[in-house]
């Protein structure tokens, strides 16, 4: 994959993400913000003021994410973002991990 096509995979991919949450939030009585700043995705959860930050590593083509669990690395395998160490799927993981800091369910997909 060239350096272009990760970014925009990552932009998608950080795109839906965003997106996910606000719905979520929408129908929900979720509380969550969303703020982006170039490749990073800073989710606050505003009741606890716990953080999740998603971001891309284009040099090593991996989709970062930082939550309260620990840190975790993704990698682009087939159709679907890919942890490094177990193989769970990103957007699968991060419902998990964001419905641990929201207190509440979170299911998010790719889409």
């Amino acid at each position: 994959m060239t350096e272009s096509e990760f970014l925009a995979l990552a932009d998608s991919t950080l795109k839906a993400i965003e997106a996910g949450l606000e719905q979520i939030a929408n129908e929900s009585d979720l509380d969550v913000e969303c703020s982006r700043s170039g490749n990073v995705l800073e989710i606050e959860f505003v009741d606890n003021g716990s953080k999740i930050i998603v971001n891309s590593q284009a040099p090593m083509q991996e989709m970062w994410v930082a939550a309260k669990a620990g840190g975790f690395h993704y990698r682009r395998v087939g159709e679907e973002w890919r942890n490094t160490r177990d193989g769970t799927e990103l957007f699968s993981a991060l419902s998990g991990l964001a419905s641990g800091q929201a207190g509440q369910p979170v299911s998010l997909s790719a889409r």
